[in-house]
């Protein structure tokens, strides 16, 4: 079963990967920095999301966590946690779930890594809400 998986490039496996994150459908032609800097497009794809996200050490919700701890610790990323809060939701962490764990964080991290969390976690389930009444 392993050696069928890379019947499949190394690029394609990560697109596919990176839209299941996301939930959103990758287009063309590329834009941001996808167009800008594209041997930095085709190695996320090839290395970050078929080589590493592919592996079952952890889940995508396990690395969703590490990386959301890791962007409220360092700060001045909000785009980048606000993307990845909203990707905890896409892989099938609650709302609730998601609360606790920047209470976590607030204990853990500090007060301010955690009030910038809750803003950008906030803007997140608002845009969830904006758009699910879009569909209506």
């Amino acid at each position: 079963m392993k050696k069928q998986k890379y019947i499949i490039a190394k690029y394609d496996r990560g697109k596919a990967i990176l839209e299941q994150l996301t939930g959103v459908a990758e287009k063309d032609p590329k834009t941001d920095y996808a167009a800008f800097a594209p041997t930095i497009e085709l190695f996320l794809k090839e290395h970050l999301f078929a080589d590493i996200f592919e592996r079952d050490i952890l889940t995508y919700a396990e690395r969703e966590l590490v990386t959301v701890s890791v962007l409220a610790s360092i700060g001045g990323v909000e785009p980048m946690l606000k993307s990845h809060l909203a990707i905890c939701l896409n892989v099938g962490l609650s709302e609730e779930q998601l609360q606790q764990f920047i209470i976590i964080i607030k204990s853990t991290v500090g007060k301010k890594e955690a009030i910038v969390a809750q803003k950008i976690f906030d803007e997140v389930l608002a845009n969830r809400k904006d758009k699910l009444y879009l569909k209506i």
